[in-house]
């Protein structure tokens, strides 16, 4: 059975890398992207590298598209919660990339968003889409809001050891991510010249992704966590790593963590415990690393992806075979760059 879906946003980095995801899956065809800018145009005249791959148009609205079974929300916060209602009540399955469905507290989203959330009972129940952790209740999902790019590599890293009980429930998140995470509208900082040949901290105290940390690993691990939270801007395009520091509640060896970590962690396709993360590993594809380190009293761990893909559009594609009922590494299973 082949399943039709849409992307809502389809011209930005997420919503051009699920068009490469999506027009290579073999249960999916690829039925629609939206543009309001490009509405009517080849979706090959933006994206030369489909050419060979689909042959349809931008269209201005999803609703232009009909007989949809599953549709992405691919664009800026604010959209999805306008759009998504009306999808659910045609029985559309919906994956939200853009932020709108992660915060469950409507004041918690209006104090990081900066507006009232118009959909409070899609808000209510959206399926936080981490497949490692959450994977049971995303099966069962008609929503998934699909997590941020920081909030997954510091999530995986974070979560089995809080679970454990071997560490105090204050943790510090050193973040870097490439410019691509920043989407495709040009600013200032992220001007060449500007970043090109250094690393820059941002938003420190003000990143959205830092209450979807604290509420993913307090689901996780049954208690509340104090996360400090500090991202930065590397000159790389694509990749993350976040390095998680934690104090040791008792004496651990190496050897009790890797447990921790094997325990989680083995038998899953898409993300590896390895002795040193590399993004290089990892580009491209939608693999994870993560990997630890006991000093002492203290314990760093480290969570390693791209966050374009596992970050972003690789991970939506693994929500959504799971939500259809799919083999979860359908059209995803493909290593990573390397080089």
């Amino acid at each position: 059975m082949s399943y039709r879906v849409g992307i809502i946003g389809g011209t930005g980095y997420t919503g051009s890398e699920l068009s490469r995801l999506l027009c290579r899956h073999p249960d999916i065809e690829l039925a629609a992207l939206t543009s309001r800018s490009n509405a009517g145009k080849d979706v090959t005249s933006v994206h030369g590298f489909l050419r060979g791959y689909t042959d349809i148009k931008f269209t201005e609205r999803i609703s232009d598209t009909k007989d949809l079974d599953f549709v992405m929300v691919a664009t800026p916060y604010g959209v999805a919660m306008e759009e998504v209602p009306a999808l659910r009540e045609q029985g559309i399955k919906c994956i939200d990339l853009s932020g709108d469905y992660r915060l469950k507290d409507a004041a918690l989203y209006k104090q990081w968003y900066g507006k009232e959330h118009s959909d409070p009972e899609g808000l209510e129940k959206a399926v936080f889409g981490q497949p490692e952790l959450f994977r049971e209740r995303i099966k069962g999902a008609d929503l998934v809001a699909n997590p941020g790019c920081y909030a997954t590599s510091a999530i995986l890293a974070i979560a089995p050891l809080m679970k454990s009980g071997l560490v105090h429930d204050d943790v510090f998140v050193d973040g870097k991510s490439g410019t691509s995470g920043a989407g495709m509208t040009p600013s200032a900082r992220l001007h060449h010249p500007t970043c090109g040949e250094s690393v820059i901290p941002y938003k420190i105290g003000a990143h959205r992704h830092q209450p979807e940390i604290d509420m993913a690993v307090d689901m996780f691990a049954g208690s509340h966590l104090d996360v400090a939270f500090v991202p930065h801007l590397i000159p790389i395009v694509r990749g993350i790593i976040s390095s998680c520091y934690f104090r040791l509640k008792k004496d651990a060896s190496q050897e009790d963590v890797d447990a921790v970590y094997e325990k989680q962690y083995g038998a899953e396709r898409f993300v590896h415990y390895v002795p040193e993360p590399s993004i290089r590993d990892v580009v491209g594809s939608n693999h994870a690393q993560v990997g630890s380190k006991v000093l002492g009293n203290r314990v760093v761990s480290f969570g390693v992806l791209d966050n374009l893909v596992k970050g972003a559009s690789g991970q939506a594609v693994q929500n959504m075979n799971l939500m259809l009922g799919l083999p979860e590494a359908d059209g995803l299973d493909f290593p990573g760059l390397g080089v």
